[in-house]
């Protein structure tokens, strides 16, 4: 039912151990309902159990969206001239090969880009 990177087993978490250390914390009215969502959509009732598999078996990922920004700033300049050279064929002009070829060098960088941040995120996901 936990839709997302953890996935829990539940049955270490439902036996009957016997735990007697006591560790807890304070929290907001904020973060109270922020953790109450979270068990919402990860379908457990119990505080308790939620939050001892987040301790236990939560992970954390630190993105770093260098890459994706830079995708960003390709994909602008290059629909910057995708623009252009549509303007000139709609008002008539003669297009170049050398625009052309231009704009697919571009894409080609877009494309190699892409490829990089797709396999940094395959690199997270081989980790969890």
């Amino acid at each position: 039912m936990c839709s997302g990177i953890i996935y829990f087993q539940e049955e270490l978490y439902l036996k009957k151990l016997k735990r007697n250390i006591n560790v807890g914390f304070r929290v907001t009215a904020e973060e109270h309902d922020a953790i109450k969502k979270r068990m919402e959509i990860a379908g457990i009732g119990s505080l308790r159990v939620y939050l001892l598999k987040m301790a236990l078996m939560g992970h954390i990922i630190c993105l770093d969206l260098k890459d994706v920004q830079e995708c960003s700033r390709l994909l602008r300049s290059i629909s910057n001239n995708v623009n252009q050279l549509a303007k000139k064929a709609n008002e008539g002009s003669n297009v170049y090969v050398a625009d052309v070829a231009d704009v697919q060098a571009r894409l080609d960088e877009i494309w190699a880009q892409q490829n990089k941040i797709i396999k940094s995120l395959a690199g997270i996901l081989e980790v969890v």
